[in-house]
C-alpha cells in the first residue's frame, strides 16, 4: 500500500491587489522528497510558498499537510512546519541562543527542551561561536545560517525554503546541500525555491516550475541530463513560448 502524501494542494488560487498571483495551483509532496520551485520574478512563487507556509490564506483551494487541512487546523503549519523567508524574521536585541530557544518555545518545547533543541542545532550548523552575538550585529550570511537554524530547531515535517543560499560563501553553499540531504534521508519534506538552476539540480528529485502564477511543469529530475532538459524547459516557459 503507497503511503500518503505529507502534503497536498489542492486548485490552491490568491489574488494580490486586485491581480490573480496564483491559479489553480495543484501538487503533492512526500516524505523525504526535495521538491525545487522555479519561476521568475513576479511568477507567484512568493505567494505560494506563504501559502504552504501557513502565512497566508488561499482564496480557494485546499492545502492539507499530514491529512489535516490548514483553515481547519491553523496550527499545523507552526508545529510541523519550517520556513525560512527570503528575508530571516529576527528580533536583533536577541542572541543567536535565544533566538533558537525562542523559535523551539513557540512550537510548544518546554524551557529544558528548547535549550537542548537550541544547543543541538547550534552544533549541527556550526553556529558556536556566534551563540552569545546579537542578531542585529550579525552579517547578512550569519543572519541567513541562523534564519535556516530557526526553521530546522524543532525538526519540521516540512521545511520551506526560498533563497537559502543568498549571502553564503560556497564553502557555505556546500553544508547546505548537504543539510538539506541529511534531513530529506531522515524524512523531511523540502521545497526549496531559487533563481539557481544549480541548486536544484544539486539537491532536487522533482523540479515544478509557476509561470504567471500557474504550474507550467511538474517532473523529476534526474542527473546531468536532467539538468540540461531543466535548463531548456525552464527557458522555454520563462520566455512564453509554452502555453
Amino acid at each position: 500500500m503507497m503511503t500518503p502524501a505529507l502534503l497536498n494542494v489542492a486548485g490552491v488560487s490568491r489574488r494580490r491587489a486586485g491581480r490573480p498571483a496564483v491559479t489553480d495551483v495543484s501538487f503533492s509532496l512526500n516524505r523525504g522528497e526535495v521538491l525545487g520551485l522555479l519561476g521568475v520574478n513576479g511568477a507567484g512563487k512568493s505567494t505560494t510558498l506563504q501559502m504552504l507556509a501557513g502565512a497566508l490564506a488561499p482564496d480557494s483551494g485546499t492545502i492539507t499537510l499530514d491529512g489535516r487541512d490548514f483553515v481547519s487546523a491553523p496550527g499545523i503549519a507552526r508545529q510541523l512546519i519550517g520556513w525560512l523567508p527570503e528575508s530571516a524574521p529576527l528580533w536583533p536585541e536577541l542572541t543567536v541562543e535565544e533566538h533558537l530557544q525562542a523559535f523551539s518555545a513557540l512550537r510548544g518545547a518546554s524551557k529544558r527542551d528548547a535549550r537542548a533543541a537550541a544547543g543541538h542545532i547550534i552544533n549541527r550548523l556550526q553556529l558556536g561561536d556566534l551563540r552569545r552575538r546579537l542578531a542585529g550585529v550579525l552579517s547578512q550570511g550569519q543572519r541567513q545560517r541562523l534564519g535556516l537554524a530557526c526553521a530546522l530547531v524543532h525538526e519540521p515535517a516540512l521545511l520551506i525554503l526560498d533563497e537559502p543560499a543568498n549571502a553564503l560563501d560556497p564553502v557555505q553553499v556546500g553544508e547546505l546541500r548537504k543539510l538539506i540531504r541529511e534531513r530529506a534521508a531522515a524524512g523531511t519534506a523540502v521545497i526549496l525555491s531559487t533563481h539557481v538552476l544549480g541548486e536544484v539540480v544539486a539537491v532536487c528529485d522533482r523540479v515544478a516550475i509557476l509561470h504567471e502564477g500557474r504550474l507550467r511543469h511538474d517532473a523529476p529530475l534526474a542527473g546531468e541530463a536532467g539538468g540540461k532538459a531543466l535548463e531548456s524547459t525552464f527557458f522555454t516557459i520563462a520566455t512564453g513560448a509554452a502555453a
